[in-house]
């Protein structure tokens, strides 16, 4: 049996391109044993892998694979994820379980992993109701810190995650790769509007890459809405998820990524036209500042996270968030994606290169 959550018959077409149901069940069947219960439903958040919700029997499991279509080849290493997930498992990070990872495109079309479902809350848009008090807010923002201090604290070579990546040079290479990724989308975006405001942004970046900083292993995505927090009342992370986009390299890059999605009460209003992406509840009293979480994060990791440098990290975090912005608005242009947040991005990609001017100013200081 399938479910898929989109509605109406392009849903259902999709949903079949990405999970043939019975050839699924045959290679779980081969792999877990027979059982009489099976579903599968397509998880709706999200804008880069796809994830399926399976039933098989009395266990809950998540399948993570690529989009369908020409990018799955270049891009999507979920067998890259899965890696990188299944060397964690045993360390003081919290993950899902890791079950089966198949390279065998004749199964989805593609290669995909699987793992135990773990049961929580997500927090995008606000707390659950028992997290609205004082002591939960402040322990939702140092759990968020701590576990950022645990993945940076891990020991990649005794995991064996020794070839994960190339630490030298990693926070340069960030500014080339995002600039290269910019400069692509404005091929076709600039025909519609302009953004020259970003190639000052990227002017001031290359010119002001830190240098010395610690190397270890780097989530890539670290926010508040790729952490689970469990169901007990006392908030508690109980999975980070989203690793694609792991390496090793520079701590402070997750840091600073982080940084610029946890706002302040002193800050200006997040940019309009990206609210699906920037969500401000924790400006409440109770939630940890910014500097609270940078001073408990050194306090973990024993690291000095420069308070000049941050400019350029915060910087760099929302500068990778305009070319995401960016490549996301070429692609609605083209004609690649119905995704409503992507027209958007027309207004969203320059207020948000506003805003890395303002982290540049010193107008959003830490």
């Amino acid at each position: 049996m399938s479910e898929d959550g989109t509605e109406g018959e392009r849903g259902t077409e999709y949903f079949e391109r990405l999970v043939d149901v019975d050839r699924l069940a045959e290679y779980l069947e081969a792999e877990l044993g027979p059982v009489e219960e099976y579903e599968v439903r397509r998880h709706q958040e999200g804008h880069s892998n796809e994830t399926l919700f399976v039933t098989w029997g009395d266990r809950e499991l998540v399948i993570r694979r690529p989009p369908p279509g020409e990018t799955a080849e270049s891009a999507h290493d979920v067998l890259r994820e899965h890696h990188v997930m299944d060397s964690l498992q045993g360390t003081e990070v919290p993950l899902p379980e890791t079950i089966l990872a198949c390279d065998d495109d004749a199964v989805m079309g593609s290669d995909f992993y699987v793992m135990a479902r773990v049961e929580g809350d997500v927090l995008r848009t606000g707390e659950p109701e028992r997290f609205q008090n004082d002591d939960a807010r402040r322990r939702i923002g140092e759990e968020l810190v701590d576990t950022l201090a645990e993945i940076h604290l891990v020991d990649y070579e005794a995991v064996g995650l020794e070839d994960f990546g190339y630490p030298p040079g990693f926070t340069e290479r960030q500014v080339e790769r995002w600039s290269e990724q910019l400069t692509w989308a404005f091929d076709v975006t600039t025909e519609e509007r302009e953004v020259p405001e970003l190639y000052d942004v990227m002017e001031w970046l290359s010119e002001n890459v830190p240098e010395d900083a610690p190397s270890t292993l780097v989530h890539g995505d670290y926010k508040l809405d790729n952490v689970m927090y469990g169901p007990d009342d006392d908030p508690e992370i109980v999975a980070v998820m989203d690793w694609e986009m792991s390496t090793l390299g520079d701590p402070f890059t997750d840091l600073g990524w982080m940084l610029s999605y946890w706002w302040d009460a002193k800050d200006p209003d997040p940019p309009q036209a990206t609210d699906t992406l920037t969500k401000d509840f924790m400006t409440h009293e109770a939630y940890p500042t910014r500097e609270e979480l940078v001073a408990r994060y050194e306090d973990a990791t024993g690291f000095t996270y420069d308070r000049e440098a941050d400019r350029f990290y915060r910087t760099l975090a929302v500068y990778k968030l305009a070319g995401l912005g960016e490549m996301f608005f070429r692609r609605y242009l083209e004609g690649n994606s119905d995704d409503p947040m992507y027209p958007k991005m027309r207004e969203g990609v320059p207020q948000l290169a506003a805003r890395a001017r303002r982290i540049i100013d010193g107008e959003e200081p830490l």
